[in-house]
């Protein structure tokens, strides 16, 4: 008789690459997260294919690309205008719909409010799941009223402050909050943890964990955050409630909002360490697949703005968290740089558990990459954050406006950090670069024109506000030839 081995994947939002151990950070504590890659392989060329929060989750539940983002219709219940962002097709099946069929028990549990929004569908498959409330604008409570920044006296001593958007609805949601146990990572991982302890050992598990955090609003405990900054020194705002784009800080907020953002990071961490010691505590970690990854990073002013922004495709940004562990040890403590992305999860995390999958899939199985059973099939990677592409090759880093204008490309060798545009001087490389996103999407780009009533014609909103229930529609696609 064969034994299927369980799977564990879990999703942390914005969760930024250079802010993790094990991908060489060297302030941040995150000791669990990276006694996880020891025993794993860490993917050091993971990026997003189409970007932000949804369209990331579409790949990872089925395995098919969101780029280019087709066929995008507004959903109803939502006021998120990004085309991708809508629910799963139903014509495609999910991973856990498959790992369902082959006898697994399938269990979801998820702070990441935009999947349970009216008209979405991202737990279909899932035999048991729940909804930890309260995230961002998540309609929980009713938002508070007047002016943000008089909102200084927090309900609860632990909370230091907050930093992000979206405030009136936020801290209306963490009114009532006492204790550490109360934030989101100790609720999400605590009740997939108690999930574990009752129905752990009845057979295989495809248990999903999807956490919000490190996302913003960050607002730190305490006594984490008093890790990375002196709270009793401080004389800035404690609550800043910010928009996306270019943000002006005034004396010691950056400094105290790269904190909270770090404090974030490290509570996720913990509370990783609280699950995955639950698994080695009920005798399953010999048993058990655990994958980890992030959506996507985010901008804290490292290229001049905040908040995840279409045209800052930067490093801190695009590059992911990704790690897979084997519960043989097989490639333990090892790196592999294939270039890999959220919809070969589906494909990885079956094939490794022996489960056949669905020939339609556009995911690879990375594993017998990082174990050198196959060879790599990518030479570069390829994402659209509606209206702007993205493509890396190792050599360059380039981005432009889907018709083609606004190009910006970096020459990683001699620059890194991507700080000066040589669009102008490397034409044939900018040349090469879209040629490259041109022919996956088969040389016909969809470009939407959409509105909100009351407001002007625009193709794409540079800053939304997720709390407006101002309604929208899409109006019409529009198809250019190049």
């Amino acid at each position: 008789m064969i034994t299927l081995p369980n799977v564990i994947l879990i999703m942390l939002d914005s969760l930024r690459r250079d802010h993790v151990g094990c991908y060489g950070n060297n302030w941040i504590k995150t000791p669990n997260i990276d006694a996880l890659a020891k025993e794993g392989v860490i993917f050091t060329n993971a990026y997003p294919e189409a970007l932000p929060t949804l369209p990331v989750r579409r790949a990872m539940h089925t395995g098919m690309r969101t780029f280019p983002c087709r066929n995008y219709k507004a959903a109803k219940g939502d006021v998120v205008i990004i085309p991708g962002w809508q629910p799963i097709p139903e014509e495609q099946v999910t991973m856990a719909e498959v790992f369902r069929y082959n006898g697994y028990l399938t269990a979801f549990f998820a702070s990441t409010h935009h999947m349970f929004k009216p008209s979405m569908n991202y737990h279909r498959g899932f035999k048991v799941w729940e909804w930890i409330r309260g995230q961002e604008a998540d309609r929980y409570q009713v938002p508070f009223k007047g002016d943000i920044e008089d909102l200084v006296n927090l309900p609860c001593d632990l909370a230091y402050g907050c930093v992000g958007h979206s405030m009136k609805s936020c801290l209306a949601n963490m009114q009532d909050w006492r204790t550490e146990e109360d934030w989101f990572p100790a609720r999400t991982f605590g009740k997939a943890a108690r999930w574990l302890e009752q129905h752990g050992k009845e057979g295989p598990f495809l248990l999903v964990i999807d956490e919000f955090d490190p996302h913003e609003p960050w607002n730190t405990p305490r006594d984490i955050l008093e890790l990375y900054f002196d709270t009793r020194s401080y004389k800035g705002r404690r609550i800043i409630n910010t928009h996306g784009g270019a943000y002006e800080f005034r004396e010691g907020e950056l400094e105290y909002t790269l904190a909270q953002y770090a404090g974030e990071v490290t509570l996720c961490d913990k509370y990783v360490g609280v699950l995955l010691d639950k698994v080695r505590e009920l005798g399953l970690w010999d048993d058990t697949i655990v994958a980890l990854v992030s959506d996507h990073g985010h901008n804290i002013m490292d290229h001049g703005v905040i908040h995840k922004m279409p045209d800052h495709m930067y490093p801190e940004l695009m590059d992911l968290v990704y790690m897979i562990r084997s519960p043989d040890g097989e490639a333990a403590g090892s790196e592999c740089d294939a270039y890999v992305a959220h919809h070969d999860l589906p494909v990885t995390l079956m094939e490794m558990a022996g489960i056949e999958t669905p020939s339609d899939l556009d995911g690879k199985n990375v594993w017998t990459w990082a174990t050198g059973n196959k060879p790599q099939t990518r030479d570069y990677a390829t994402c659209m954050f509606y209206p702007w592409l993205w493509c890396f090759d190792g050599d360059y880093a380039y981005m432009s406006y889907l018709d083609g204008t606004q190009e910006k490309l970096y020459d990683l060798r001699n620059d890194p950090e991507q700080t000066t545009n040589i669009a102008d001087e490397r034409r044939e490389v900018c040349e090469t670069m879209h040629r490259r996103l041109w022919d996956e999407m088969g040389g016909d780009p969809p470009q939407y024109e959409v509105m909100r009533e009351g407001h002007e014609w625009y193709e794409y909103p540079d800053i939304y506000d997720p709390t407006s229930d101002a309604p929208h529609k899409l109006l019409k696609r529009r198809r250019t030839a190049k």
